[in-house]
């Protein structure tokens, strides 16, 4: 008797726990995008999710009694794999998925390397209000290849951050993107962490403050500390090229 074949189950991308506040309570979310690879059919590493659950934690700590909560995107696959852009359209999904269950409430998408493109690609949803991408990982410019595109920012506050001496995701690229962005749409900033690595360890806590600086501001009206104030104000390329003061953080609330 012949066996019968069977087929695997679909894959389909879903939302982790909730970090921070109780659902009941939630006024915004932020969506933490991990990184993940150029092309892969495999499931993405926890490794990659408990990186940007770090944040999570961070800006949750920071914005817990406004009724911030957060979720870790859990992708079906975890690679970009070229046109699909899979992780970019889970993204989209769990925007989503947050209006299904808390409602009109504004969306931060927070990626990590890999993570940090689906953020800026999936920015257009409509209850995206801001974009925080930190060592996004970029493609290299092909003249065979449109550019990455920059239209769905525009509407959005969006904040890069990335090391100088990131031998992973080239900042360079992040420089080039945040340029083209800047010309379409005026709330684009850009940090560089001089030293730093892909990993941004060396100013672990100086990033995570200015991320949740930039969170509590765009999501809350909070006032914006005084740095990104200005590196939004400026003209590039210098509120492009920001650099991170050692010990940022230290004096905000």
């Amino acid at each position: 008797m012949a066996q019968q074949a069977t087929s695997r189950p679909v894959r389909t991308a879903r939302l982790g726990r909730v970090i921070g506040t109780r659902s009941a309570t939630v006024s915004a979310v932020v969506l933490l995008l991990p990184g993940g690879h150029e092309a892969s059919a495999r499931r993405p590493s926890p490794l990659a999710a408990a990186a940007v659950r770090s944040l999570g934690r961070s800006l949750t700590r920071a914005g817990q009694d406004d009724g911030l909560a957060a979720h870790v995107v859990h992708y079906r696959v975890g690679g970009w794999n070229g046109a699909e852009a899979q992780l970019a359209r889970d993204a989209e999904w769990a925007a989503d998925e947050v209006v299904r269950r808390y409602g009109d409430v504004p969306v931060c998408l927070a990626g990590i390397d890999m993570g940090g493109r689906a953020a800026l690609r999936a920015a257009g949803h409509s209850a995206v209000n801001s974009v925080v991408a930190l060592a996004p990982w970029l493609p290299e410019d092909d003249v065979a290849a449109p550019p990455e595109p920059v239209k769905q920012l525009v509407g959005r506050q969006v904040l890069l951050v990335h090391g100088t001496n990131d031998e992973r995701t080239d900042p360079e690229l992040s420089f080039r993107l945040a340029s083209r962005a800047k010309k379409v749409n005026r709330d684009v900033c850009r940090f560089e962490v001089h030293s730093d690595g892909h990993r941004l360890s060396q100013h672990h806590s100086e990033v995570h403050a200015l991320a949740s600086n930039f969170v509590q501001g765009v999501l809350f009206g909070y006032p914006l500390a005084r740095p990104v104030e200005d590196a939004l104000a400026a003209p590039p390329p210098l509120g492009l090229r920001m650099p991170l003061a050692s010990g940022f953080g230290r004096t905000l609330r």
